[in-house]
């Protein structure tokens, strides 16, 4: 799981949500030091130590975190109902091998599995922190959002090979393409506009609140999981929290009301 190599927003400290929000912060940075720490690799081919989900769904689960799922119908960088019970929040770069593993591997079944039938919702965060291809592709990423093809851009740029090739400005704007983005002279202006940079800032500035010190780091109603863990660990918490909710009363499940954003 890839740490950042060079960046100077990889310095701020983990409080921007409060004495709770940075007691869990010091987990999921340990978790994150944890997942790199054997032999400091960051190989693309390993995803550290497996993380152990309790049988006690609400052991390690910290409800400020879960309040950080925006939960938008209007979310154009997620997929799922808006009221589903479970939500994963994926901090993640494009560059990452580690995040490109998930994507390939594990969410299109977590997808087929939980989002389809409602269980799940995920929602992306732009976490770019290596350098400014990062920022590229991110922006990227947002740019392809606004017209309704950011799950294409997000296959494209995590396809087999494809961050070898590099996330310079042609490049995203050929990945554009390849997604299907339409207006293609509207993608270019958008990818260099102030709205993506602060979209991107937005969900940059969460990730460091939080503690993500790597990518992918991910929140699972409250759960921090550091790493491209096995589909098992994401399913046992998944599952964990969706019986959670059940058993929470006034919590966030709704069963009625907007189906929010569709899946890939």
């Amino acid at each position: 799981m890839p740490t950042p190599k060079n960046t100077k927003t990889s310095s701020r400290k983990p409080l921007l949500y409060g004495a709770v929000i940075v007691v869990a912060a010091g987990l999921l940075g340990f978790a994150s030091y944890k997942a790199t720490a054997p032999g400091g690799s960051s190989a693309d081919t390993a995803t550290g130590p497996v993380a152990e989900v309790s049988a006690d769904s609400q052991q390690g689960v910290h409800p400020e975190l879960a309040k950080l799922a925006r939960r938008d119908a209007d979310d154009k960088l997620a997929a799922g109902r808006a009221d589903a019970p479970v939500v994963l929040i994926e901090y993640a770069d494009f560059k990452c091998g580690y995040c490109g593993k998930f994507a390939r591997d594990t969410e299109p079944e977590l997808i087929k599995e939980y989002v389809e039938d409602g269980t799940l919702r995920i929602e992306w965060r732009n976490f770019p922190i290596f350098g400014e291809e990062s920022e590229n592709a991110a922006r990227g990423a947002w740019a392809a959002g606004q017209q309704d093809r950011f799950w294409e851009f997000h296959a494209a740029a995590y396809a087999e090979g494809a961050k070898e090739k590099g996330f310079g400005k042609d490049r995203v704007k050929a990945l554009a393409e390849e997604a299907g983005v339409k207006d293609l002279a509207r993608f270019v202006k958008d990818l260099d506009g102030e709205a993506a940079r602060a979209a991107v800032a937005r969900d940059q500035e969460q990730g460091y609140g939080i503690g993500a010190t790597s990518t992918p780091s991910f929140l699972i109603n409250g759960r921090p999981i550091a790493g491209a863990q096995p589909k098992e660990t994401f399913t046992q918490a998944i599952e964990a929290a969706a019986e959670q909710a059940k058993t929470t009363a006034g919590g966030s499940s709704g069963t009625a009301g907007t189906t929010g954003d569709s899946a890939k």
